[in-house]
């Protein structure tokens, strides 16, 4: 869907991660149409020019791969586009609603009560979550051979309303999955540029993090919050992080040799 002409564009440059949340978003409500009667001297009798009013603007949620988490949703979770605008005199169509773009992470998977409206992956994926309403037509436009002269207009239409659920699911070629404080992000920063907090003890990483590696081309490298037993069901905060692996074309099992049981933590993972 190319940009229209006017567009808003709303985007986040927030620390914190934050990778779910809920919104409401609602499309821009159609301009109304106008009654007007065409007006000049020696013409006592014109015909009717009321222009059609302007398209509400569309909510759009569009990727972009310097916002790196949901923080931006979760501190505006209501969400709406620009109404248009009324028409004129003259056969004059009201100015459209601008779109309100929204800039979100790349993996953003997009949800309502029927299931699934998008899953945007790559720079630039857009989906329209919003739809805005149709302008209402003009006394000119419901002009007819009964009645040449309307005196009335149509109303513009409201936009589409929407609750929706807005997940991240993180791209990323290799993950690095393992228990608490096996040693994934120390990995992580000795094969890229990335530098997470790394400390002694267990769930130091309590966010995903990324880095991009050179071998023989470039690849980024997710490090996951540490796993416990379970995790696949759930436990702890086991669904969460697990989705973030879901799109990695490789997994990587990280395990601490040095533990009492390191066969059996590879077992746990």
């Amino acid at each position: 869907m190319a940009p229209s002409s006017r567009t808003r564009v709303w985007e986040h440059r927030g620390v914190g991660f934050v990778d779910e949340v809920t919104v409401f978003v609602r499309g821009g409500r159609g301009g109304d149409g106008a009654v007007s009667i065409l007006r000049e001297p020696y013409k006592p009798r014109g015909g009717p020019d009321g222009g059609d009013g302007g398209r509400g603007g569309d909510v759009v949620f569009e990727v972009d791969p310097g916002v790196h988490d949901l923080s931006f949703l979760a501190d505006h979770p209501h969400l709406r586009a620009e109404d248009g605008r009324p028409g004129g005199s003259r056969n004059r169509t009201g100015a459209d609603g601008a779109d309100l773009v929204v800039r979100v992470p790349d993996g953003t998977r997009v949800e309502d009560e029927q299931g699934l409206l998008a899953d945007l992956v790559g720079a630039g994926a857009r989906a329209v979550v919003a739809r805005g309403g149709r302008g209402g037509r003009g006394n000119a436009s419901l002009a007819s051979p009964r009645n040449r002269v309307p005196r009335t207009a149509e109303a513009g239409e409201p936009g589409e309303e929407r609750r929706l659920f807005v997940e991240l699911r993180l791209v990323a070629d290799v993950g690095l999955v393992g228990l608490p404080n096996a040693g994934k992000s120390t990995l992580l920063s000795r094969l890229t540029a990335a530098r997470p907090k790394i400390a002694p003890y267990p769930f130091t990483t309590l966010a995903p993090n990324l880095g991009v590696a050179e071998a023989d081309g470039r690849f980024v490298v997710a490090d996951v919050p540490g796993l416990i037993e379970g995790a696949h069901e759930g436990r702890g905060l086991g669904h969460r992080f697990l989705r973030h692996v879901s799109r990695c074309r490789a997994l990587v099992l990280v395990v601490d040799l040095s533990s009492p049981d390191p066969a059996a933590d590879l077992a746990t993972v």
